[in-house]
């Protein structure tokens, strides 16, 4: 049904895509995976949503995406805070939030990573590449 896709890295060892345990200078990397049999990219998942395979492999992101919907939490919260889906360059949609602008987050602004743990939610964290937003 399917053919096994090329695998030049090596397979995820049993650790799951997004954050991974180790020094401070991969807090800036973001993770995904990628399906070995049909190479679909997902985040955090046990199975490849396409075909339902359990071999996945672990890559790096770039850290560059596009936000794909922002809204603005109000409750709950001393100060408005955003939550946004950021559709990444590798084609993978991960939530987080965009520092530094809490409302009016529109639609197609491009984002970089700035951190894979908020300190508060523990999602990534992103800037605004974009001065025209601000």
């Amino acid at each position: 049904m399917y053919e096994r896709a090329e695998d030049t890295s090596h397979p995820t060892t049993g650790m799951a895509a997004g954050l991974r345990k180790s020094d401070e200078a991969e807090a800036t990397t973001l993770y995904f995976q990628r399906c070995t049999w049909c190479g679909t990219v997902s985040y955090n998942r046990l199975l490849c949503p396409a075909c339902q395979s359990t071999e996945l492999r672990t890559e790096p992101s770039q850290g560059i995406g596009t936000v794909r919907h922002s809204r603005a939490i109000l409750c709950n919260t001393p100060s408005a805070r955003n939550v946004s889906l950021v559709e990444m360059a590798e084609g993978f949609v991960v939530r987080g939030r965009v520092m530094g602008v809490s409302v009016g987050i529109p639609t197609g602004s491009r984002v970089q990573l700035f951190t894979t743990k908020d300190s508060v939610r523990q999602e990534p964290l992103f800037r605004l590449l974009d001065d025209r937003h601000k």
